[in-house]
């Protein structure tokens, strides 16, 4: 038998020099070939042909995977420096903080990030809000056929008063006859003084079916479905919100006509204080509700072309009911669990009943009331609420490399995350 041939024992720099030897030999052979024969790729056979011509033998070492020193942290004199003038410019992001360093500081200068980055180490910087993709309205052309069966209301745009106060106008009025329900000079925009007005005009005309209104604070939140705590508070009462779609104010264009009209008659000086500019709204709803010919309505005052509603305002709250769907309640924190997963609707329903209706193909409409908050899909692993209306494809389409697909995520848009109570304006 014969005897064994002792392995043959190289190194890596050995093998590079043999690699430079053999393609600078005599008979030139090409890179490409004496790379397959090392088994390097090309790029990396230039490396070394480089290197080699460079430093020669010594060149062929392997250098060390990290750097010999790390990266010198930024001077404590110029991270105070940073900070000093952060507070001179409290509005001031790190491209102009660097770029006032230049004449302030005389060695290198950090880059921008780095800048921002020492602003968040001293605690300069307050964390973006993040924003929270929501289900806005989409309540199209305003349509009503008797009184009481749609109602608007709106903010039209605030002034200020002779004394320096500002005044900010709530208007409410039936979609039908036009007729004036409220408008009521208020001190700010929030969502309380909103309801009180509603509440006084419920209980002096009964409650409407709908309530139409635009997508802001205090009627609409960044809140799952876009429903604030006063909008929650009408579904409750039996009373549907509903929202025009963002950018669309002609879907509410009797309510924006009449505020041109109102400013014209009472804002055209306006009063020096409230009191005064309250008389001047009461003054001109008396005329425009039971003397003023209004063209929509064959030249008729909207007095007589209105009715109180018969739905009696009592205050009382109830649960929504539902019908041929799965009805989930929500725990304190808005979570809901559903087939074992948990997604969550906001803290602002906490407690209550929420409906789950199969559209088709895994993928669930989400509702609170009659008021739809989203949209589920049962195959995330990690359910959330999506704003739009996914599009369900048929169980057993074969897709492009022959993996199948359910209902498409092709959504553009963002999941949605609850609100907390802060974040819900006016609320």
């Amino acid at each position: 038998m014969a005897e064994a041939m002792p392995w043959k024992e190289t190194c890596c720099m050995e093998e590079r020099f043999r690699f430079v030897q053999e393609f600078g030999g005599e008979v030139e052979p090409s890179l490409a070939s004496v790379c397959r024969r090392y088994g390097v790729s090309r790029k990396t056979g230039y490396k070394w042909l480089r290197r080699y011509a460079a430093g020669g033998l010594a060149a062929l070492e392997s250098l060390p995977p990290i750097p010999q020193k790390p990266a010198g942290r930024l001077a404590l004199e110029l991270e105070d420096l940073i900070a000093a003038l952060r507070c001179e410019h409290a509005s001031w992001g790190p491209k102009k903080l660097r770029q006032l360093l230049v004449s302030r500081w005389p060695g290198r200068l950090p880059a921008e990030s780095t800048v921002g980055l020492v602003l968040k180490r001293r605690g300069l910087i307050r964390p973006r809000r993040r924003r929270v993709s929501v289900r806005r309205g989409a309540g199209g052309p305003l349509s009503c056929e008797a009184p009481n069966e749609l109602w608007c209301t709106d903010f039209k745009g605030h002034f200020q008063l002779g004394d320096g106060c500002r005044c900010h106008p709530f208007t409410l009025t039936d979609g039908y006859s036009r007729y004036l329900l409220r408008c009521r000079g208020l001190p700010d925009e929030k969502g309380d003084g909103v309801r009180r007005e509603l509440e006084q005009a419920f209980g002096e005309f009964g409650m409407p079916d709908r309530l139409r209104s635009d997508n802001g604070a205090p009627f609409g939140a960044q809140a799952p479905g876009g429903l604030s705590r006063n909008a929650i508070w009408l579904i409750q009462l039996g009373i549907t919100p509903e929202f025009i779609t963002p950018g669309h104010p002609e879907e509410n264009g009797r309510q924006e006509r009449f505020h041109r009209t109102l400013k014209d008659a009472t804002a055209k000086p306006p009063r020096d204080t409230m009191m005064e500019q309250q008389r001047a709204f009461d003054h001109f709803g008396r005329e425009y509700n039971d003397d003023r010919p209004h063209e929509a309505l064959g030249q008729v005052p909207p007095k007589q072309r209105y009715e109180p509603s018969g739905r009696i305002y009592t205050g009382r709250l109830r649960e929504p009911e539902y019908q041929d769907a799965e009805v989930r309640r929500t725990n304190v924190k808005g979570v809901v669990s559903f087939k074992g997963k948990a997604f969550s609707v906001g803290r602002l329903l906490a407690n209550q009943p929420v409906a789950l209706r199969e559209i088709g193909n895994g993928v669930h409409e989400v509702r609170y009331g009659s008021h739809c908050l989203g949209y589920l899909l049962e195959r995330d692993k990690q359910p959330r609420l999506r704003p739009e209306r996914p599009v369900p494809a048929p169980a057993n389409v074969e897709a492009e490399g022959g993996c199948s697909v359910g209902a498409t995520e092709q959504l553009g848009a963002q999941p949605i995350v609850a609100a907390s109570d802060e974040e819900v304006v006016g609320a």
